[in-house]
Order: structure tokens, then sequence, then C-alpha cells
């Protein structure tokens, strides 16, 4: 991809070479017994009330900054490709908005290193980059790009691809898709819950495609052998090539995500077009 020398987005928020630390508090001991009287008197199980004091509490998370690393990070070349990409989804998506005549807010992307606290809660690298509709931010492990090597996916643009997809999540966020599904999600048995996370997974993969296609456009980024690095990608993430490696079965109703081949389609079917229409995977 022709991305060096780009604009860099200003909504980036690095949290690598920080250390997050778990806790948990508990009440002193006056507290406790004012606490274990309030529930005889109205009725509050005192076990639950216990628990706060006994292995339980209030969880709390905080982040100390630790001393800078002797030699210069090695990452540093991803950091600056995420921040030029995350801007050319900036602009396509401020350009598709504002056809429409909508205005479109910029979602955060979080750096981090290991594990992280969101809106949405305690996550760890291993589950890869996501997006918490509670606060509007994306948030990604640079080691998922060593992940993406090893699954068969090298290339600047299966990055690329990641990032616009989760960025797809933020627009469906913003247009209400995503209130919409988890309220039929919490309506739904197990089954219906995950196809229904597997059309916006795959909606999610066909905006990344609207994305390429107007970025495409518009300052002409993309080099030979780019796109096939999309659909390595968009394959190597698939449920049922995932549920092979760790040596399962796939199986339909436990897919949250949508098979390989559906990825690529999805994520084809954008890049052609270009249309948010075209990406009406729940009709």
């Amino acid at each position: 991809m022709r991305w060096r020398g780009r604009r860099q987005s200003r909504n980036v928020e690095d949290r690598r070479g920080q250390k997050f630390i778990r806790s948990k508090k508990g009440a002193g001991g006056g507290a406790m017994i004012l606490l274990i009287l309030a529930g005889l008197f109205f009725g509050e199980d005192v076990k639950n009330i216990l628990s706060l004091f006994v292995g339980g509490g209030e969880e709390r998370s905080s982040y100390q900054q630790q001393s800078a690393p002797a030699n210069p990070r090695q990452d540093d070349e991803a950091a600056q490709f995420v921040s030029v990409i995350l801007a050319e989804t900036e602009d396509t998506w401020n350009a598709v908005f504002a056809q429409a005549g909508q205005r479109y807010q910029p979602p955060k992307l979080v750096l981090y290193e290991d594990q992280v606290q969101s809106a949405c809660g305690y996550s760890s690298a291993s589950s890869g980059p996501f997006y918490c509709p509670g606060d509007y931010k994306v948030y990604i492990d640079l080691s998922f790009l060593n992940e993406l090597r090893k699954m068969g996916a090298p290339g600047d643009f299966a990055f690329a691809y990641v990032i616009a997809h989760e960025v797809g999540h933020h627009v469906q966020n913003l247009v209400g898709t995503a209130d919409q599904v988890r309220g039929m999600q919490a309506r739904s048995s197990k089954a219906q819950a995950n196809a229904l996370s597997v059309r916006m997974e795959l909606q999610a993969d066909c905006y990344a495609g609207v994305w390429i296609n107007h970025t495409e456009k518009r300052s002409a980024i993309l080099e030979a052998g780019d796109i096939q690095e999309g659909f390595d990608a968009a394959a190597a993430v698939g449920d049922d090539r995932l549920m092979r490696q760790a040596g399962r079965a796939p199986r339909r109703e436990n897919f949250t995500h949508g098979s390989s081949e559906e990825r690529m389609d999805w994520f084809q079917r954008g890049m052609k077009t270009g249309s948010l229409q075209a990406c009406q995977t729940f009709n």
C-alpha cells in the first residue's frame, strides 16, 4: 500500500508501555456491620453482603506508566501505519455520511499491549482487535500483525482490512444497527443470537469493502497484490477455518463471524459496489 507520507489521525490513543492493574476493594469493619444490619432489615441476602469481604468486593482497574524502553520501539512503523489507515477511514466515511446529509463521528483507536480495560470490560490481546460500542473505540494490540502472518494473511493491506472491519462496526453503531441487533439477540435463542452476530460481522466486512472502494478512488492507495491480501485476511478469520485449525468440526449454529467464503464474498461486494445498500446482510 502507498501509505507513507499521508496524513495520520489525531484519534489514536497510545496505551502501550502502561501496566494494567486489577484489584479488589472491600469495606471496613464498621461498614460491614451497617451493611449486614441493612440486609437483615431490608431483606438483602446476607451471603451476598458477606461476599464483599470474603474474596469479593468491587473490582477496580487502573494503569501505571512504565519507564520508557531503552531502545526505540520496533513497532513504531506499525503504529504509524495504523494511524494513516484510521485517517483514511475518517476521510472516506466523512464523505459517505455527508452525501447522505449526515455527520460522521470518528472513533478513537487505542493501541495497547497484552491486556486492556474498555467500557465493554476487560480484554486480553488473545481476543484480537475489537470495537467497543460503549466508548466508541477500536482496540488493537499490534502483536496481531504476527498472528495474521501465522494465519496465512501477511501484508499491510491484510491489516488495513482488519482496521476497516472494526471501523465498520463503528458505522453500525452510529446508524443504530448495533442497538437493534443487541435488542433482537436479547430475545433470541443462542443459535439465533449467533446467526445475528454473523450478519453483523459480514456487514462490517462489506463496509470494509465500501471503504477501500471510495478510498482508492480518492487516494490511489493500493498496489499490486493488495486486494488478494485482503481476501486472504477475510478467509483467515472465517469461523469454519478457525474451527478446523482448533481441531473442531465446523458447525453452523456455532458460527459468530461467518465462513471464510462468506467473509470474502461480502468484502468483495462492498469493494465492487462502494454502496452501503449492497451491504444489507439482514435481508
